[in-house]
C-alpha cells in the first residue's frame, strides 16, 4: 500500500518576506508590473521545490495571491465588485490592488478574519448584477508554470459555497444563494480547463461546512457539487477549522472523489466518518498542524492512523490540516534560538519533512525515519519535563484570583460622571487607535539598537524625539487625547511578549496577515509573568510633553493569546488568564504613574470564536473575565479604553458590553458604519468611537466624508457616547497622509460639534 503525501497550501510570502517588499515596490512606483510578476514566479517556483524536495506527491498550485486568495478567485471568476468599473478579462495588477487598497475615486473593499485566525480576506460584494462571466488567466498560467519545471501539480480553489457565504448582499439581491445558478457554471467551465490543462486532482476548499448551516446552504452542496463532479478532475473537497462529523450523512453522499479533514482540531470525528466510508474515496488526513509552531508526535499520530491505513489502503492519504500560509516559512533561519527551544518547533518546510515521515512509516518504510522519529520523541519529552514550562508562583496567583479581581468598584453610570469631570473634554472627543508611522529612521534606530550600535541612552532619546514629533503633531492638529505613537515597538504583541517570562521569540518566523501586511507572531511555551514594567517609562514621558489627557496603550490579553503561537500542553483559557494577571500589574503600575486613561486593545476577541455556536459561552465567559481581570484595578475616574477591529461583532454585543470599558473604538469606515447598527439596537450603554476612515487605505478622505459617517453614528448613538477616531492604528502610514487625513477628521468633529451647539441654541429660542 503506498500512502499519498501532500499539503493543501505554503506560505507566498517568502521566508525573506520577498513579495511583501516587492508589493510595496509596486505600489510606489519603484518597480514595474513585469517586475513583480517574476518576483512571483520565482517565489512559487521555490516552494514547489520544498515540496517536491520534501517527498510530496504533488504540489499545490492556487495557494499563491498577490494578496488575498479570495480575491484572487474573484478576479479569477470576473466577479470584482462592478462599482470598480474594471474589465475583467483584462484586469491588471494594479486593477487588482486598487480593489484591495482603494484609491481617492473609490473606496477598498471590506476586510474581515479568516474564520478565526488572523488572516484578513477581502469580503465579496454581491449586487443584482454580479457576473461570473471569467476573469484573468492567472490559475492558470502557474499551473502551466509548475507543468513546465515537471511538477505533478494539484490545483487549489475557494468553493463557490464558501465564496457566496463570506460575501456581503450590497443591493438588489435577497439571499446569497441567489447568485448559485451563475456561479456553478463560472466553476464547471474552471474546472473544464483545469481538465484540459491535465490536472488530475483539484482541491475545492469549503470551510464553511464546519460551521453552524440552515438547510439552504446544505441542499446547496447537494445541488452544486452533482453539478460540478460532471466530467471534471477529481475533487478534493477540503474541510478545515472544525468538526464536520454532523455533515457525515451529507459528505458521504457527495459525488466527490476525496474529503480533507482537520484532524488537529477535531480529531474526534474520525470514527464517525470513518464508519460507511465510501470504498472509492479518498480520505485526506489533516494531522500535521498549520496553525501553530509545535513539532508534531509523530510517534502518537501514527498510532492513531494505523486503523484508518488498515481500513483505507491507498485511499488514506496524508496531509497538514490547513494551508501553512498561517505558520512561518522555514525554520533554518532561526539562528538565535538555543538547541532545547529550537528542538521543539517545525515551521512550514519542517512540516513537509513530518508528513513524509509518517508516510514513510505507514508505507513500511519505518528505518528510514527513525532518525525523525527519535528526534521528534526527545523533543516531546523535553517540553513535557523542562523547567522552563512551569512556575508555581503563577500558578498560585491564578489560583487565588476573586470575583472582586474581576470587577470595577461602581458602574459605569457613576463612573463617568468622575471621569468627565477629572478630563473636562467636549462632546465628540478626538483621539487616534495607539499607533502612528513607523517611519525607516525609527526602523533603523531599533535595529541598530538591537545590533548594539546604538547605546542605550542614545536609543532612549531617539525614541523620545519621536515621542515629542508625536505630541507635537497630535497638538497643532488639535486633538483632545493623545497618544505617545508607539515608536519603541515593533509589533503590538511581540514588543509586550518580549517583556514577558514564558514567550519566544523569533528572527524570520514571519506570517501574513494581510495583504503585504506581515507579522512576527511570539510563541508562548511556559508560564507568563511579567518581571518589570513595560510601558511605563514611555507614557509618563509623553504625559509630561502636554495638559491633554495621554492615553497608556496595552495589547489585551485575549489578542496576545491569539496573535501568538500558543502552547497546547494546557487550556487556552488559564494561558489567557496569566497573560490577564501580567497586564493588571502594568495597568495599576500606569494609573500609579498619572496616567488617566488606559487602552487594552483587543482587536482579536472576537477572532478567539469558536465556529459552533455551541461553543460560544464557554469562551466568551473566559475571554471577558482576563479582560475584566486586567482592568478592574483601577479607581473609577480612571478611564478605560478597548478597541477592536476587522469583525463581526453584532452577534457577541452582550460579552462586549459585559467587558466594561469606559471606551470602545471599532473598525466601521469599510463598511460603511453597518457595524454600528446592532450597537445601537442593542442599545450599548457605554462611549464608543467608530472609526471615521479607513487606515489601511492611503487615500485621505474628505471632511464631508467623514460628516456623513458621523451623522450616520448619531442616528444610533447618543451624542454624548459618540467619540471621533480613526478604525485602527497609523503605523503603515506615511505622515503626509496620516496629517491630511486627522486634520479633516478633527475638522468634521469641530462642524459636528458647531451644528449641535446651533441646534441647541434653536431648540432652546423656541421652547
Amino acid at each position: 500500500m503506498t500512502t499519498t503525501a501532500h499539503t493543501l497550501g505554503f506560505p507566498r510570502i517568502g521566508a525573506q518576506r520577498e513579495l511583501k517588499f516587492a508589493q510595496e515596490s509596486f505600489w510606489r512606483g519603484d518597480i514595474t508590473e513585469t517586475t513583480l510578476r517574476e518576483t512571483g514566479s520565482d517565489l512559487r517556483a521555490r516552494h514547489w521545490g520544498l515540496q517536491k524536495q520534501a517527498g510530496l506527491d504533488m504540489v499545490s498550485v492556487g495557494d499563491f495571491a498577490w494578496y488575498d486568495q479570495v480575491l484572487n478567485t474573484l478576479a479569477l471568476l470576473g466577479a470584482l465588485p462592478t462599482r470598480f468599473g474594471f474589465d475583467a478579462k483584462k484586469l491588471s495588477l494594479a486593477d487588482y490592488y486598487v480593489a484591495a487598497r482603494g484609491n481617492p475615486e473609490h473606496f477598498a473593499m471590506e476586510m474581515t478574519k479568516w474564520f478565526d485566525t488572523n488572516y484578513h480576506y477581502l469580503v465579496p460584494e454581491w449586487t443584482a448584477d454580479t457576473s461570473f462571466d471569467g476573469g484573468v488567466d492567472w490559475l492558470f498560467e502557474e499551473l502551466a508554470q509548475a507543468q513546465y519545471l515537471g511538477h505533478t501539480a494539484k490545483a487549489t480553489l475557494v468553493g463557490p459555497l464558501t465564496l457566496l457565504y463570506l460575501g456581503k448582499i450590497k443591493s438588489g439581491l435577497d439571499i446569497k444563494l441567489d447568485l448559485l445558478p451563475r456561479i456553478i457554471p463560472a466553476y464547471q467551465l474552471l474546472l473544464a480547463r483545469l481538465q484540459e490543462q491535465g490536472v488530475e486532482w483539484v482541491q475545492i476548499d469549503e470551510p464553511i461546512l464546519a460551521l453552524d448551516l440552515d438547510n439552504a446552504w446544505l441542499d446547496a452542496f447537494v445541488l452544486a457539487y452533482n453539478a460540478l463532479a460532471q466530467n471534471t478532475p477529481k475533487i478534493l473537497l477540503s474541510t478545515y477549522f472544525e468538526s464536520v462529523q454532523e455533515r457525515t450523512t451529507l459528505l458521504h453522499a457527495l459525488p466527490i472523489a476525496g474529503l480533507h479533514l482537520d484532524l488537529v482540531r477535531a480529531p474526534q470525528q474520525l470514527p464517525a466518518l470513518l464508519a460507511n466510508w465510501p470504498q472509492d474515496r479518498v480520505l485526506s488526513a489533516g494531522v500535521i498542524d498549520g496553525r501553530n509552531i509545535w513539532r508534531a508526535d509523530l510517534t502518537a499520530l501514527l498510532a492513531d492512523l494505523q486503523a484508518a491505513h488498515t481500513q483505507l489502503g491507498d485511499n488514506l492519504w496524508l496531509a497538514t490540516s490547513c494551508s501553512l500560509q498561517h505558520v512561518p516559512v522555514d525554520l533554518a533561519a532561526e539562528t538565535a534560538l538555543d538547541a532545547e527551544t529550537l528542538s521543539w518547533l517545525a515551521f512550514a518546510t519542517q512540516k513537509l519533512d513530518e508528513i513524509v515521515a509518517l508516510k514513510q512509516a505507514l508505507n513500511g518504510n519505518a528505518a528510514s525515519v527513525a532518525h525523525q522519529f527519535k528526534a521528534a520523541d526527545q523533543a516531546v519529552a523535553s517540553r513535557r519535563t523542562s523547567v522552563r514550562i512551569h512556575n508555581p508562583i503563577v500558578q498560585k496567583r491564578l489560583a487565588a484570583v476573586t470575583e472582586q479581581d474581576v470587577t470595577r468598584h461602581n458602574a459605569f453610570t457613576q463612573r463617568i460622571s468622575q471621569q468627565q469631570q477629572r478630563f473636562a473634554l467636549p462632546l465628540f472627543p478626538t483621539t487616534s487607535i495607539g499607533s502612528f508611522p513607523q517611519t525607516k529612521t525609527i526602523r533603523q534606530a531599533r535595529a541598530a539598537y538591537k545590533r548594539g550600535d546604538l547605546s542605550h541612552l542614545e536609543y532612549l532619546e531617539a525614541m523620545r524625539a519621536e515621542i515629542r514629533l508625536v505630541v507635537e503633531q497630535q497638538e497643532k492638529l488639535d486633538i483632545d487625547v493623545l497618544v505617545h505613537g508607539e515608536p519603541e515597538r515593533n509589533d503590538m504583541v511581540e514588543y509586550f511578549g518580549e517583556q514577558l517570562w514564558g514567550y519566544g521569540f523569533t528572527l524570520n518566523g514571519w506570517v501574513q496577515s494581510y495583504g503585504s501586511r506581515c507579522v512576527k507572531p511570539p510563541f508562548i511555551y511556559g508560564d507568563v509573568y511579567r518581571p518589570e514594567a513595560m510601558t511605563v517609562s514611555w507614557s509618563q514621558y509623553a504625559q509630561s510633553l502636554t495638559s491633554k489627557p495621554m492615553k497608556g496603550m496595552l495589547t489585551g490579553p485575549v489578542t496576545m493569546l491569539q496573535w501568538s503561537f500558543v502552547r497546547d500542553d494546557q487550556p487556552r483559557s488559564t494561558t489567557a488568564l496569566q497573560i490577564a494577571l501580567a497586564l493588571r500589574d502594568e495597568v495599576a503600575d500606569l494609573e500609579k504613574a498619572g496616567i488617566g486613561m488606559i487602552q487594552i486593545d483587543e482587536p482579536a476577541f472576537r477572532e478567539g470564536l469558536p465556529l459552533k455556536q455551541q461553543d460560544w459561552s464557554a469562551y466568551l465567559d473566559w475571554a471577558v473575565r482576563t479582560f475584566k481581570l486586567s482592568s478592574a484595578v483601577v479607581r473609577d475616574d480612571t478611564q478605560i479604553h478597548t478597541h477592536m477591529c476587522y469583525s463581526e461583532f453584532n452577534d457577541i454585543l452582550p460579552w462586549i458590553a459585559a467587558m466594561d470599558a469606559d471606551v470602545i473604538t471599532i473598525e466601521t469606515s469599510r463598511s460603511d458604519m453597518e457595524l454600528l447598527d446592532g450597537f445601537g439596537e442593542f442599545a450599548y450603554p457605554n462611549d464608543i468611537g467608530p472609526g471615521v476612515y479607513d487606515i489601511h487605505s492611503p487615500r485621505v478622505p474628505k471632511v464631508t466624508e467623514m460628516q456623513r459617517l458621523l451623522q450616520k453614528a448619531r442616528s444610533v448613538l447618543p451624542d454624548a457616547r459618540l467619540w471621533v477616531n480613526p478604525d485602527c492604528g497609523l503605523k503603515t502610514r506615511d505622515w503626509p497622509e496620516t496629517i491630511a487625513a486627522l486634520e479633516n477628521m478633527v475638522q468634521a468633529a469641530k462642524l459636528l460639534r458647531a451644528t449641535v451647539a446651533v441646534d441647541d441654541k434653536e431648540h432652546q429660542g423656541c421652547c
